[in-house]
């Protein structure tokens, strides 16, 4: 049987994506699709993206660190955070290859009873017409998306599709409604994720170590 593998916010952390696909037994008739943030933060930024260029079997849509970065080589007015800058250095001696490949990542992969996004969408709208913006930044439904503070999208979404996204780190994948979230904050130091759609499966592997200071939000949710 072919299978789905799903994995979370990636951020370079090679060395647990590769201990998850280990886990869940990863065959060469398998796929794996991510849920873009496949870069930035983490140690192994360049591996990562060597690996999902390299191998037909990985997919991913663009996260909104992905799009900092493509957006930034592509000349556009961009203003790269710390991690952004160390990643775009790490990576830029390669720029034409991964500007290429980041530009080539959709903002969703559509599997039939599933569609995998970076963020999130707005309910009521078709995936065509979901923006960029809310697809790689959405979180709650006031006028600023981005915040944390409010109600959050996927309390809200009743839609056909199941939802599956990343984007917002929580301690153990959020399963609300008809929506899966898959960022477990592998690069703070907690779980990589990733979720078998044939067998709604969900596997984890824990980070090796704490690459970035996480928010305070989610310091308190892991107490």
């Amino acid at each position: 049987m072919t299978r789905t593998i799903i994995i979370g916010d990636i951020h370079g952390c090679y060395a647990e994506l590769i201990s998850l696909l280990h886990k869940a037994e990863f065959g060469p008739d398998d796929r794996v699709v991510a849920v873009g943030d496949l870069i930035v933060k983490g140690p192994a930024n360049q591996a990562v993206l060597e690996l999902f260029s390299g191998d037909p079997r990985f997919s991913s849509v663009i996260g909104n660190h992905d799009l900092a970065i493509l957006n930034s080589w592509r000349g556009k007015t961009t203003l790269l955070n710390e991690s952004q800058r160390r990643t775009r250095v790490e990576l830029d001696a390669n720029k034409d290859k991964y500007e290429k490949y980041l530009g080539s990542l959709p903002f969703v992969i559509d599997l039939g009873t599933h569609a995998v996004v970076h963020a999130g969408v707005r309910p009521g709208l078709s995936l065509s017409q979901q923006s960029p913006d809310d697809l790689t930044e959405l979180r709650t439904m006031g006028t600023d998306r981005t915040k944390r503070d409010g109600t959050p999208w996927f309390d809200v979404y009743d839609d056909e599709k199941i939802i599956v996204y990343g984007h917002w780190p929580s301690p153990r994948p959020r399963l609300v409604g008809r929506t899966i979230g898959l960022d477990t904050g592998c690069v703070y130091g907690n779980c990589l994720s990733a979720y078998i759609l044939e067998t709604e499966e969900l596997l984890n592997v824990p980070a090796r170590q704490s690459y970035q200071r996480a928010s305070p939000q989610f310091l308190r949710q892991l107490q």
